[in-house]
């Protein structure tokens, strides 16, 4: 398995992640995540969820986080995370994929497998914002890459 990529929907078939997830990244958990009783620190789970949420921007074409063309402030205006099994020192794949979309936010699910089995759940509701904090739409080249990619339901006008 290749760290730091993306992984697209045959590659994670390959690795044994189930559909719907189309979209993902292998890393391995390193030192600096373990807590003193060997498991995983919960807070690093977080911080997993938010590198995949910027690669995934990055790839879908909506943020290069490094230009300084005019982008969307992205702002995370929810996150959670459910714990399903212990993870220690382990090889993972982290998956993405975004479920819902609206006029100027989303909704995305995150899972995290190792060792063969589901260890972690997520989600994110994300807001775009103009440059003076008002709400952004998202982008119509975004919401296609959505609907082709991940099959993500669009909802009503809120948010």
């Amino acid at each position: 398995m290749t760290f730091l990529t993306a992984l697209d929907a045959p590659a994670l078939r390959a690795a044994g992640i189930p559909e719907p997830w189309s979209y993902g990244r292998a890393d391995k958990v390193r030192f600096g995540e373990i807590d003193a009783l060997g498991h995983v620190n919960n807070v690093a789970y977080f911080r997993w969820f938010e590198t995949l949420r910027v690669n995934y921007l990055q790839d879908y074409g909506v943020h290069d986080y490094t230009s300084d063309a005019p982008r969307p402030r992205i702002v995370v205006k929810q996150v959670t995370a459910e714990y399903h099994a212990e993870l220690m020192m382990a090889d993972y794949i982290a998956c993405a994929r975004t479920v819902e979309m609206r006029r100027t936010s989303f909704t995305q699910h995150y899972a995290l497998f190792a060792d063969g089995g589901l260890k972690t759940t997520g989600s994110a509701v994300v807001v775009f914002l103009n440059e003076d904090g008002s709400k952004m739409p998202l982008p119509d080249t975004f919401r296609e890459t959505l609907l082709k990619r991940d099959s993500t339901i669009q909802a009503g006008p809120q948010t």
